[in-house]
């Protein structure tokens, strides 16, 4: 049966929505005064996305197929599930991109796509997508494109001329439990693609008569959360060398979904949510806040973090005898291990301390959260006495239930 371009859209932004790892910062601003064009990374609003700043942005987040050769058990759309599958030619998927941006529905595109005939025609028709946009339509709106790992490496540094971010995805954080899972594909194959994306990345920012030619600002990666027996330090731990190693700009964590006609290799239940928010927290703590992995895994038990305390206040009251800090006297890097107390409440404290002894008054226009705060510091007329020593503390900074932040970390 013949799909139309609805139903067609049907399928494959629904099948896309498994894949977390889309985001639009870092997109190059592509200044259209003097020259025809369409679309713009800072124009305003089907997948949101939010930039580190806090700026929500829309994307049309679809695949290019669902089709797949491969037979990863955690995915949906494996060769051996029984689903709707559809496919979308190039020219359709450029088309229905720049039908939903003048529509100003989106901002941007995040095209992915199952593996079809062999690795290097499925980049082939990505990278077309991208082409027939920026060339023919001459589209200035923000692209992401998800790279595979096996393609010639041509094709990759080609997307990377075309796109704002380019995504390989290393699925699980453990070796063997990718060979178990999904046996078509290599850690290794896809660190050395991270590796040439990073060093394409680099060897362009470097050039200076390359400057004028544009490239992907970064890459990202995304890690099924609850699939395999990997613990959260096991993931924290790959997230360190994947951002340490190729520099990545985000590694997105995502929690297992059940899915249809399931391998019994995979467990019956998705894992708590709220797992994968501890994990974005403690991921933002690496990167934000100056943790490292050890002292993170440190606040676990059992090599799981605290599903009840964020990963911060964990640590703090594991290392009690760190604490109180005195906002008027202590560095930057212990302010940022106050819980409750931001990047940029800290530094607001150290510039506004350098006018005068801050007062608890003078806190609580800095911060935020102040009552999460006060147990840990002291401040000229504040002392927390021996409440940060009592049980009724844990309790106490338990957060009610709540709508889920996941990028909320101090």
């Amino acid at each position: 049966m013949g799909f139309d371009i609805r139903q067609k859209l049907a399928v494959l932004a629904d099948a896309a929505k498994y894949d977390a790892s889309c985001a639009s910062s870092g997109g190059q601003k592509r200044d259209s005064r003097g020259a025809k064009g369409v679309g713009s990374v800072n124009g305003s609003g089907i997948c949101h996305s939010y930039t580190p700043d806090g700026r929500c942005v829309s994307l049309l987040k679809i695949l290019l197929t669902n089709y797949c050769m491969y037979d990863c058990a955690f995915c949906v759309n494996r060769v051996s599930s029984n689903v709707w599958r559809a496919r979308f030619t190039p020219a359709e998927a450029a088309q229905l991109t720049l039908d939903f941006y003048r529509r100003n529905f989106i901002e941007g595109l995040f095209l992915s796509s199952g593996i079809i005939r062999s690795p290097d025609y499925t980049m082939e028709q990505l990278v077309e997508t991208a082409r027939l946009l920026r060339e023919d339509h001459q589209f200035r709106g923000y692209i992401h494109l998800k790279t595979i790992p096996d393609a010639d490496p041509a094709l990759i540094a080609r997307a990377g001329e075309l796109a704002d971010r380019l995504s390989c995805n290393i699925e699980l954080p453990q070796e063997q439990s990718l060979k178990a899972l999904a046996p078509e594909k290599r850690i290794s194959t896809i660190r050395r693609s991270m590796a040439s994306i990073r060093s394409q990345i680099d060897g362009h920012a470097a050039d200076k008569s390359a400057r004028k030619r544009r490239f992907a600002t970064g890459q990202s990666t995304q890690m099924i959360v609850g699939a395999d027996s990997a613990d959260d330090s096991a993931i924290l731990r790959t997230s360190a060398v994947l951002y340490g190693g190729y520099r990545l700009r985000r590694v997105y964590y995502s929690a297992f979904s059940p899915i249809p006609d399931a391998s019994a290799a995979l467990p019956l239940r998705a894992p708590p949510l709220q797992r994968e928010h501890r994990l974005y927290q403690a991921d933002w703590l690496l990167r934000f806040y100056g943790f490292d992995v050890e002292e993170l895994t440190q606040a676990t038990d059992g090599g799981m973090l605290d599903l009840n305390l964020d990963p911060k206040t964990s640590w703090a009251l594991k290392n009690r005898a760190l604490f109180p800090v005195d906002v008027n006297r202590a560095p930057r890097e212990m302010l940022l291990r106050v819980p409750g107390l931001g990047v940029r409440a800290a530094d607001r404290m150290i510039a506004a301390r350098r006018h005068g002894a801050l007062r608890l008054d003078d806190i609580s226009r800095l911060a935020s959260s102040v009552k999460k705060i006060l147990p840990f510091i002291t401040a000229l007329d504040w002392t927390p006495g021996a409440t940060l020593d009592s049980d009724r503390l844990m309790q106490k900074l338990r957060p009610e239930p709540r709508q889920l932040d996941l990028f909320s970390c101090a």
